[in-house]
């Protein structure tokens, strides 16, 4: 069984930063990336701006960037995002990850969706909808820095079938964000952050991490998910190894660390319980396998905020596989005591 493609949805207005995030993930991730992007009104800037930050040789950017002009993809759907994304796909061995910018006016979810489409769904999981806010603009009381440009983008859009209100978008934006990220957040005063998140909290779905950073700078793995060798200590059972930090640029601590412990639980338990613990600590990004009782292929598990997808693949030869059952489990979390946490909630809920 071939391994899922991981592909991230980053969204937000135009102008919100997402270029700039996107160029920075690319040329610090160390990953093999094929991008989508589609920013109508702008017609080639943007594809201009990723083809020149030399993520790939020139014989490989034809493969890897996918520029989409005909109008907000939301709305292009059938005819633009589901043949591009096959078409990636028939590269996917060569391939870490495919990453999707969206237009400034898209609504997330069509998208999401559309990763559904039959032909792709076993191909794919949804690495997480990452939307991006300006918080400058936030800070002078609009979602949007250049109304102009966003009715200009609006006017250009023939193809554009939803006429949502600018506060409505933003919404939908929010809504469907597994993680948001507040740009130009060195323009802003500490009170004035904290507000904007306050504000943004009240729109998000419960679980949703909201990161303040500057000039697209972020930890990679936050965005793109994380190799389970990334974080190379333990916490087996009650002993407590050390943990990793990872500082974001407003000085935020988030703590990783794994879990290896051998048991047996059942699928539902697991998850059920891994949605209510990523709340409660702050998860950032979890990554693992569970081994269930029965199953010759472990459980592959993937979250970021409050999403989670999980299906059964075929681990490497190489990595730790319990006796009978068992969970193995990078994760990323605000909270400092939430691998101790986790991991004894866990072993709690094994099958005696």
């Amino acid at each position: 069984m071939s391994k899922r493609i991981p592909v991230t949805v980053v969204t937000g207005f135009l102008g919100a930063g997402k270029t700039t995030l996107l160029r920075y993930l690319l040329t610090h991730s160390h990953q093999r990336l094929a991008v989508m992007v589609n920013e109508f009104g702008s017609v080639g800037l943007d594809g201009d701006l990723i083809r020149s930050c030399g993520f790939c040789s020139d014989e490989e950017i034809d493969g890897r960037l996918v520029e989409l002009n005909n109008g907000c993809l939301c709305c292009t759907v059938q005819d633009d995002f589901l043949p591009m994304m096959e078409k990636l796909l028939s590269k996917a061995d060569s391939l870490d990850g495919i990453v999707v910018e969206t237009s400034g006016l898209a609504l997330p979810r069509p998208l999401l969706q559309a990763l559904e489409w039959p032909a792709i769904r076993a191909k794919v999981h949804v690495n997480g909808v990452v939307t991006v806010v300006d918080g400058e603009a936030l800070a002078s009381g609009s979602p949007v820095g250049d109304l102009s440009a966003l009715d200009k983008q609006r006017q250009d859009d023939t193809n554009l079938d939803h006429l949502t209100p600018v506060d409505e978008l933003f919404t939908d934006q929010l809504s469907a964000a597994d993680l948001v990220l507040i740009t130009r957040s060195d323009l802003l005063t500490s009170d004035s952050l904290n507000n904007i998140k306050l504000e943004l909290m009240q729109k998000v779905r419960a679980g949703t991490q909201i990161i303040s950073i500057s000039f697209g700078k972020i930890d990679t793995r936050l965005i793109l998910g994380l190799q389970h060798s990334s974080v190379n200590n333990s916490f087996h059972g009650h002993e407590h190894d050390d943990q990793h930090d990872i500082h974001d640029h407003q000085h935020v601590e988030i703590q990783s660390g794994s879990i290896r412990l051998e048991g047996i639980i059942s699928r539902e338990t697991l998850e059920s319980l891994l949605k209510d613990l990523a709340v409660r600590f702050e998860v950032v990004r979890l990554k693992g396998r569970c081994w269930l009782p029965h199953k010759s292929l472990p459980l592959q598990l993937q979250m970021v905020g409050p999403r989670l997808s999980s299906w059964f693949e075929m681990a490497p030869d190489n990595v730790w596989t319990p006796t009978q059952g068992g969970v193995d489990l990078v994760v990323f979390s605000f909270k400092e005591e939430a691998v101790s946490s986790i991991s004894s909630q866990i072993e709690q809920s094994f099958c005696v």
